[in-house]
């Protein structure tokens, strides 16, 4: 109870922390350098950008952390004017897309190039929606896949359909279960929490960013405490175990 109460309160003051203004530094994903060349790619060949936020709605944390990168990746489309496609399965995860698109073009100072049918519906059943998204993909051959967001059973076809197309592919999912498909068939994947790292260092959000940063002062002092607890049962000595043992 004690631990718990102890990493709550080192979460809450980081959050609070960053909502006073002061910079928590958070270390730069390797993956934005890949998200940032596969948009050059996509510009330089005069080809869309095929991004896909997963397939849950706004109740499900990976899909807001995906939302947050693709204001990213519209404000870059926007900059360059590149071809830029959202197609979605769940109705209100359709709406939040939308208008994180269309915020990310008037931002870009760009909000004449925003187009409604750049952000679509599709179908709310899931493999409906990934045979439409598959033949999205053999049939307009976008230069880049974006697969960002919590994913399931849908997750290797759409992965190996971008990669016979010879799209350069970006995914990231906290599901461990799909990651597997996603690191072998696509160029760049998020792996776990670099998928809410990467969205909280886009995005500054002060709960975010503190979130993030409580989360890593936890670990680190978990494992500080388990190097410790190991030298001293080594040693001999029992009294950290019996203060951390279960009662």
């Amino acid at each position: 109870m004690f631990l718990f109460v102890l990493f709550c309160s080192i979460v809450l003051w980081l959050i609070n922390t960053s909502r006073r203004g002061k910079d928590l530094f958070i270390r730069r994903i390797a993956g934005l350098n890949a998200i940032e060349d596969a948009i050059g790619r996509a510009t330089e060949m005069g080809r869309k950008i095929l991004y896909i936020p997963g397939i849950m709605s706004m109740d499900e944390v990976q899909t807001i952390a995906s939302l947050s990168i693709l204001g990213y990746v519209a404000r870059y489309a926007a900059d360059y004017d590149t071809l830029f496609e959202v197609p979605n399965k769940d109705p209100i995860t359709f709406a939040a897309a939308r208008e994180t698109v269309r915020e990310a073009f008037l931002t870009a100072g760009k909000s004449d190039k925003y187009r409604e049918d750049m952000v679509t519906y599709i179908t709310y059943d899931q493999f409906a929606y990934t045979a439409s998204v598959c033949g999205k993909m053999v049939r307009e051959r976008p230069a880049a896949n974006f697969l960002i967001g919590s994913f399931y059973a849908e997750s290797l076809l759409l992965a190996e359909t971008g990669q016979l197309t010879g799209a350069i592919q970006i995914a990231g999912t906290a599901e461990v279960h799909q990651l597997p498909f996603f690191v072998c068939a696509c160029d760049y994947t998020l792996i776990g929490e670099e998928l809410y790292a990467a969205s909280a260092y886009i995005s500054k959000d002060p709960l975010m960013v503190g979130s993030i940063k409580g989360q890593d002062w936890v670990k680190a002092i978990l494992i500080g405490v388990l190097l410790l607890g190991v030298i001293l049962e080594t040693a001999g000595v029992h009294w950290l175990t019996a203060f951390l043992q279960a009662k």
